[in-house]
């Protein structure tokens, strides 16, 4: 769905023009004040400001988007020195990928840690994502507790390599953001109702309505019920968005958000392992855990936007927001109740343990950000600058006590038993995790950023940015014995060369930095025995060096990227061999390529495809200890764990008739090991999803995804002792109507 472009709104200055400076621009006014104080300019007025009523780029109904907001502002993806990923609404449609983690397994680059509290911890070109903490929305950090799913999204975009130049402190393998759907000047619906196997039902609206000449309200609306036999999923959600001043000088918005998902996890799967091979062995459909089990969590925030156009073409967005992120999670871990070393010694009658583990968890954030974008020409050059910034304030509450209501692991007796031929026997056990005794957490970060990019000639630009990070945080265990604070103070520089030959073609070269504190996810690490207290360790620290290039293909209907990179955690923390606790001794790297390519090749022919190849990646120091039986976590000369050599996905439809198109796809990743499990290595996969969508008219279609075809049984999360399993296949079935 995108709105016609009308012509240039132009409208004269007025008297009370002069009295709209914008929330961003006090807010900037309000910080570098006290830095300089400089006489101030006589009042000037405004001149006539020219504009478009042009919204967001809009992705409802292509595969290929050339500009984009990951970068901060709006940039051309191939003004960006760096690799680029862009799921689009019609691609996440296409494939039914509802679920946020649907994506991102989708994403080359991407494997997932299975943690023990249920928290995944998104591994991207084979560093980790800070247990979510790199995932924002749009733009704007994003609480790693709650389950996500894409009913508001209108695309996720990925950028990789280093990023805190950007947005602070962060991985080293990249960010992941979350573009929510805005309103538009046009009234048109959307509604869709989807039936699956698993007794899947799902109901998604959205609805644009033009309230005003240049004022819109959209609302996104999804319920999603779900029995999956046994892992069950309800999800309830509405987000909507008023937005007024589209399109003219200056442009406001309010945004609500609410998430609601009560589900039963299918929490894991027991391995085996056979010559160093795990070999995955339930059925990935079958759930073995207990009908108490349960997976809660929301997510609830405000945001308020302002976006000033300054008469010279410079343009100032500023976003407040504020939410409530909570986590409730008693989840079965399931074992085989016997030794099992093959999978023939697996038998309907052969038992299985379940244990809970469970974590509840709770998060109020505040944030503001103001970014500022412009061009102009001084000193006889073009510079494109853009230029920011933000605030975060995080209060979490983490209680993780692994309650073994339901038997104890150590004793191996008092289990709720059951067997691997009667999954979801019904079995339940109380919560004894009440009263909960919190471990808190207090994190705030004020961070400054600048980037100009510098047009030497017509050809050839220059890229180069700075940001500071101020970051304070205290921490305080649930008995009070244990408390610390920490702050540090950082500087992340990003710089970069774009040789662009002819408007089809670009090449680059960048490098850039990034940062982790040692109080990410809400902990400190370092805990010392002795003295009982926390000692702080600095932030870890890493460098990405990329060369690539991006051209316009196929008359200009698809985007092409390629890039070499090299990936370094130089000062990477290790466990402390003398003491307990740990220090930043280590040193890991990756080396490898990144493919992305979407669009038309033909008027009738669509694709995406992206893929990353890692032939070198090494933990190059460290002082983890090889085990004497020659497992154990990986050490020096290891190649890290979750880290496969090729991982991607393909996907393609094609417009047989005016009326009917085809699709297929696949998902792959190469083989790799868990971490702490130097000597087993799960297998790689590839999965097959296809589709078929008839449209009868220009309103109304009928769309059937089948995805897992082959039914393949999988490891997807990986831990050192078990594993969860890919989703078994799924058909679905789906009516969407415009309006």
């Amino acid at each position: 769905m995108t709105a016609a472009e009308p012509g240039p709104v132009a409208f004269p200055a007025s008297p009370s023009d002069k009295a709209l400076l914008p929330l961003g621009a006090l807010m900037l006014a309000a910080s570098v004040g006290s830095w300089a104080q400089a006489p101030a300019a006589p009042e000037a007025a405004l001149g006539t400001v020219t504009v478009r009523e042009a919204a967001d780029v809009q992705s409802k109904d292509t595969l290929l988007i050339k500009q984009t907001t990951v970068g901060k502002g709006k940039q051309d993806i191939k003004d960006i020195p760096q690799s680029v990923t862009v799921f689009t609404e019609r691609l996440m449609s296409d494939r039914n990928q509802d679920d946020f983690r649907d994506v991102l397994r989708t994403t080359a680059g991407v494997t997932f840690q299975s943690g023990e509290t249920g928290e995944e911890d998104v591994r991207l070109r084979g560093f980790s994502l800070g247990q979510a903490g790199d995932i924002y929305v749009d733009g704007m950090k994003d609480a790693p507790l709650y389950e996500r799913d894409t009913f508001n999204n209108d695309r996720i975009e990925v950028l990789k390599g280093s990023a805190s130049m950007l947005f602070g402190k962060g991985s080293t393998g990249g960010v992941v953001n979350q573009v929510n759907k805005a309103p538009l000047l046009i009234d048109q619906h959307e509604a869709s109702y989807t039936l699956g196997t698993g007794k899947s039902h799902r109901v998604q609206g959205d609805f644009n309505f033009k309230t005003g000449e240049n004022a819109a309200l959209r609302v996104n609306a999804m319920i999603h019920d779900s029995d999956n036999y046994g892992a069950k999923q309800d999800k309830r959600g509405i987000a909507p968005t008023f937005a007024w001043g589209i399109g003219t000088r200056d442009e406001f918005s309010v945004g609500l958000y609410y998430l609601d998902i009560k589900g039963r996890p299918n929490y894991n799967h027991p391995w085996i392992a056979s010559n160093g091979k795990i070999i995955p062995t339930l059925p990935a459909k079958n759930y073995y855990g207990l009908s108490s089990d349960h997976l809660n969590t929301s997510s609830q925030y405000l945001t308020l936007g302002h976006i000033h156009r300054f008469d010279d073409g410079g343009e100032l967005q500023t976003r407040l927001r504020h939410g409530k992120y909570e986590r409730d999670l008693l989840a079965s871990v399931i074992r085989f109740g016997a030794p099992i070393t093959a999978l023939d010694q697996i038998q309907s009658n052969t038992p299985l343990t379940r244990s809970s583990k469970g974590r509840i968890g709770e998060s109020t954030m505040t944030q503001i950000q103001s970014d500022y974008t412009n061009a102009f020409n001084w000193g006889g050059m073009k510079h494109q600058v853009i230029a920011g910034l933000d605030y975060y304030h995080d209060d979490a509450n983490r209680n993780a006590n692994y309650a073994n209501s339901n038997g104890n692991s150590n004793a191996g007796t008092g289990y709720l038993m059951t067997s691997v031929g009667t999954p979801n026997n019904g079995a339940s056990a109380a919560d004894t995790r009440a009263p909960v005794a919190f471990n808190t957490f207090k994190a705030q970060n004020i961070g400054l950023y600048l980037q100009d990019t510098l047009s030497l000639t017509e050809t050839v630009k220059l890229v180069g940015g700075l940001r500071y990070d101020q970051f304070k945080a205290d921490y305080r265990n649930s008995t009070g014995a244990l408390s610390d604070s920490t702050s540090d103070g950082l500087w992340s520089p990003r710089i970069g060369a774009i040789f662009q030959p002819d408007e089809l073609t670009s090449y680059y070269v960048s490098f850039g930095t990034s940062y982790n504190t040692s109080g990410d996810t809400y902990q400190f690490v370092n805990v010392s025995a002795n003295t009982g207290s926390l000692a702080d360790t600095p932030p870890e620290k890493s460098r990405n060096l990329e060369i690539g290039g991006k051209w316009e293909l196929f008359e200009r209907r698809a985007l092409l990227g390629a890039a070499v990179f090299y990936s370094e955690k130089y000062n990477e923390r290790n466990t402390d061999p003398d003491n307990p606790g740990y220090l930043l001794s280590g040193k890991r790297h990756a080396t490898g390529m990144e493919f992305n390519l979407a669009g038309h090749i033909t008027p009738k022919w669509d694709i995406f495809y992206n893929h990353t190849w890692i032939p070198e990646a090494r933990i190059d120091r460290s002082t983890t200890v090889l085990a004497a039986n020659g497992g154990g976590a990986q050490v020096q000369g290891d190649r890290p764990g979750l880290t496969p050599k090729h991982s991607g996905s393909v996907w393609s439809t094609y417009a047989v008739t005016p009326k009917l198109r085809l699709g297929a796809g696949l998902t792959y990743r190469g083989k790799q090991s868990p971490e702490g499990a130097r000597n087993l290595e799960a297998s790689g996969f590839a999965t097959i999803d296809a589709m078929a969508e008839y449209t009868f008219d220009q309103k109304t279609s009928l769309k059937l995804n089948v995805t897992n075809l082959s039914d393949k049984l999988y490891a997807d999360s990986l831990y050192r002792g078990f594993y969860a399993p890919g989703a078994a296949r799924t058909v679905q079935l789906t009516v969407k109507t415009r309006f």
